[in-house]
């Protein structure tokens, strides 16, 4: 219907989380409707994103740097204490973490949850990782901070397993959010006080 370039853009774009076909039909004319700079600077954004950003080789949040040898902000933040490990599924759990301005930890993130539908096992996630971290880093606590939902609760159940006989301490946060719910779309004042509440899994 369209012509080429215009097609390939609205499917490129429909291929994004949470894009339907309307909205990418949507964006994609925002984009040609732009000026030229707009739009150069919007695949600029992308393309250094891409080239700088990587995984923090300590907690797999997002780094600037080099594959293999960048840590995030919080890692190379000597006031963090280390003893405290907040688990959560992806970088943007550890932004709506630190906004509540509770957790002075230090954090590790999964890269995504349990779910065997998708494809996704223990293997996919960065959980040998955690595993290695907890007696070098002299973790005493880890705060299972998984959304509250089917894939978070079975990924926390799976991880509470296995470090149930390990010298550490393993709480999961309250439940003062929404079953079903993303911690990304929680306010402040509810995550802190599930932060706040959390208790220990048996």
């Amino acid at each position: 219907m369209y012509a080429t370039p215009v097609q390939e853009l609205i499917d490129e774009l429909g291929r994004l989380p949470g894009i339907g076909p309307k909205s990418a039909q949507r964006i994609a004319f925002y984009i040609l409707k732009a000026p030229a700079e707009d739009a150069a600077r919007l695949a600029s954004s992308i393309n250094a994103a891409k080239s700088r950003v990587t995984w923090c080789n300590r907690c797999f949040n997002v780094a600037e740097g080099s594959q293999g040898g960048a840590e995030c902000s919080v890692c190379r933040d000597a006031r963090r204490d280390p003893s405290v490990v907040c688990v959560v599924e992806e970088p943007r759990d550890v932004v709506a973490v630190e906004k509540t301005g509770e957790f002075r930890g230090r954090y590790h993130v999964l890269l995504g949850a349990l779910s065997p539908i998708d494809g996704i096992g223990p293997a996919q996630l960065r959980i040998r990782e955690l595993l290695n971290r907890i007696e070098p880093e002299g973790v005493k606590e880890i705060i299972l901070c998984t959304n509250p939902n089917i894939e978070g609760d079975a990924t926390a159940l799976y991880l509470a397993g296995l470090l149930k006989d390990l010298p550490v301490k393993v709480t999961r946060i309250a439940s003062g959010l929404p079953v079903g719910g993303d911690l990304e779309y929680a306010d402040e004042l509810t995550l802190g006080r599930a932060l706040d509440g959390r208790r220990e899994v048996n």
